[in-house]
């Protein structure tokens, strides 16, 4: 469902960071996919779902908060009753895991250029 594709999206918008923060911020970018699958639940309307984000002021560092437009199209791509029996937070952030080491390189080769 979520493809590696996705999850560097997520992680080129979030900050780089050492590998002994690759839980935490694994764990920021499954909230903020959450929150973005909450919205599409709830019926918020696409252009306003990352306001509505923002507004309810998320516990996750305000950098993340760029990955909502990403994680948004994807997500609105999505039928909502698909969305219903599948917990696409925990899905990133495990994929964000199993890919963290892959997904580093891929952040200091596009710095480098």
């Amino acid at each position: 469902m979520i493809r590696l594709t996705l999850a560097a999206a997520v992680l080129l918008a979030a900050p780089a960071y050492a590998a002994d923060k690759k839980e935490a911020s694994c764990k920021y970018q499954g909230q903020v996919m959450a929150a973005v699958q909450a919205a599409r639940l709830d019926r918020v309307k696409l252009q306003d779902v990352e306001q509505t984000i923002l507004d309810s002021e998320p516990e996750w560092p305000e950098e993340y908060s760029k990955a909502i437009p990403q994680l948004a199209a994807h997500v609105y791509d999505m039928k909502r009753r698909d969305l219903r029996n599948v917990e696409l937070g925990e899905l990133l952030e495990q994929q964000c895991l199993e890919n963290w080491d892959q997904i580093q390189e891929m952040q200091k080769q596009l710095q480098s250029n």
